[in-house]
């Protein structure tokens, strides 16, 4: 990610108009004025009057950083501000991992669970095991108190090197145990789950476009490549998107030498193509791309390629349609201002970017619910095009539809059958995530025993009816129960599957929650077919 590099000035105001002067390659095309008649100057005048006049104290940095947010909020929906720790979160999701200790994990009635320890990790290395409950970190107490998960995260994360001291509850051992662990580079993994979904059919789910993502992809891909994969299930639904690097490296492996993957085009900025080189080892072979209506930004831009290119089917729902570019401008204090600067088109030349009004963001934000309301989740009769809207893919010349959002050439419909209302409203209130949490805690030991790997434990295992038992109970606690049985069996059953997918997560991974969803997933088995045929 380019550094724009930002001089101090001496009222924080300036910082805005320095970093738009960052904005451009030649900023002699920037023609400002700081006359006494300028917007610029207007607005200094504001802020020093605040600060310097008004009657009551002022948080002169708070006063700024609300200047440019207002700013903001009268441009697109997606041009923001970010403070120096959201900056840092969010940087460290896209980048690729952070200096801590190397675990997941979960609360508990207020208590830290290790759900799993990062392989090799620290936490590891040094003793920690699945299953314990930390309840103090160096002198502080974290168990039985009420803290922010954000609060726990800040305590157990530091800088590569240095040493926190893990006061441990273990079951079946009386006192509390004390480990030193020493910090260091946790990776994040952006690829969900990888496995061979059918002979010859591989299936790679990426949760985000990250710095790491076409690495970890690729690793996937010789993976199965190795197992005999010669087709590709590419699940890209709920990605929100990230890096556009990351998803012309990917949409690279599938296309011809030239193949135009995307390009953008803004007001000041030039157009810029990018293409493919020719060298993917995915050239060969049938490929299923999956999407949703959160399937967002570098997601569509992989999804639009792979459709106007002809390289493959879509399958799902209309993607969100979120298609435009944001340059990032730094402050030196650590914040950001990322500026929406052009927008994205796929080959065939559709603009991704659904419409929006500027400075209009709570329709934007509601334009989900409405497709809800109009009934696009249900019936792809509901969507209409217009033919101004009409494009056509680069090779066999199928029409393909803009207007924001990529639809998909196999639409499946949203099926509120599979969840019931029940259900939903169990989940919602944590009561399935706490009772598969109290159950592999009793039962890891047990589990991990009887069932050495994932085959044998998803051949043969049932979740206990005991579970399922106390689940029910507990939803009549808080006044969840089923309208009537067709209900009741309905919402067993999902129960089942998704209790059996979460017991598999916590005693192997992501990879092995999926082997079990994605059965009862109808965009996944639609792209089965599809692939056998």
């Amino acid at each position: 990610m380019p550094t724009n590099i930002i001089r101090r000035c001496a009222k924080p105001v300036c910082l805005a108009v320095l970093a738009l002067l960052a904005l451009s390659p030649a900023n002699a095309q920037l023609r400002l004025n700081f006359g006494s008649k300028s917007p610029f100057r207007k607005l200094q005048i504001a802020e020093m009057a605040i600060t310097n006049m008004y009657v009551d104290s002022v948080d002169e940095q708070k006063l700024v950083e609300d200047g440019i947010r207002g700013m903001l909020e009268k441009l697109d929906p997606h041009s923001s501000y970010t403070t120096a720790k959201e900056t840092k979160l969010m940087q460290e999701s896209l980048n690729g991992s952070f200096d801590g200790i190397g675990i997941q994990f979960n609360m508990q009635q207020d208590t830290l669970l290790v759900i799993q320890t990062i392989v090799n990790g620290p936490s590891e290395k040094a003793g920690i095991l699945p299953g314990d409950r930390i309840v103090m970190v160096n002198d502080t107490a974290i168990a039985g108190v009420k803290m922010p998960r954000e609060e726990i995260l800040r305590k157990l994360r530091g800088r590569k090197g240095t040493k926190v001291r893990l006061g441990v509850v273990r079951r079946g051992i009386k006192d509390t145990l004390s480990f030193t662990v020493t910090r260091d580079k946790i990776p994040m993994k952006t690829i969900d789950g990888y496995y061979m979904i059918r002979p010859g059919i591989g299936y790679i789910r990426i949760g985000s476009f990250g710095a790491t993502t076409y690495k970890e992809f690729m690793s996937c891909v010789k993976s199965l490549q190795a197992r005999g994969m010669r087709h590709l299930i590419l699940d890209l639904q709920d990605n929100g998107g990230g890096y556009l690097q990351a998803a012309v490296a990917i949409a690279n492996e599938f296309l011809r030498h030239d193949d135009l993957i995307v390009y953008t085009r803004g007001r000041k900025s030039r157009v810029q193509e990018y293409r493919a080189q020719g060298n993917g080892s995915l050239l060969q072979g049938k490929v299923a791309v999956l999407i949703n209506e959160f399937s967002a930004s570098a997601a569509e831009i992989v999804t639009g390629a792979i459709q106007d290119q002809d390289r493959g089917v879509v399958i799902g729902r209309r993607s969100f349609g979120k298609g435009l570019v944001q340059r990032p401008v730094d402050f030196p204090d650590g914040s950001m201002l990322r500026l929406t600067i052009a927008h994205y088109y796929t080959p065939s030349g559709r603009c991704i970017q659904k419409p929006y009004t500027k400075g209009d963001r709570k329709d934007y934000d509601r334009e989900l619910d409405e497709r809800f309301k109009h009934g696009e989740l249900y019936s792809s009769d509901s969507v209409h095009f217009a033919d101004s809207l009409k494009y056509y893919t680069l090779r066999l010349h199928r029409p393909v539809y803009g207007g924001g959002g990529i639809m998909p050439d196999i639409f499946v419909p949203l099926d509120t059958t599979q969840f019931t209302s029940m259900h939903r409203q169990l989940a919602a209130k944590g009561i399935i995530v706490s009772a598969n949490l109290r159950y592999v805690d009793e039962c890891r030991k047990q589990l991990k025993k009887q069932y050495p790997d994932f085959p044998t434990f998803n051949g043969k295992f049932e979740i206990p009816q005991k579970v399922i038992d106390e689940i029910i109970a507990e939803g009549k606690k808080q006044n969840v129960t089923s309208k009537d049985n067709a209900e009741l069996a309905a919402t067993l059953l999902s129960l089942r599957i998704q209790l059996k997918a979460l017991v598999a997560r916590d005693l192997w991974d992501m990879t092995e929650y999926f082997q079990v969803m994605n059965e009862q997933n109808h965009i996944v088995m639609r792209a089965v077919d599809e692939l056998m045929k």
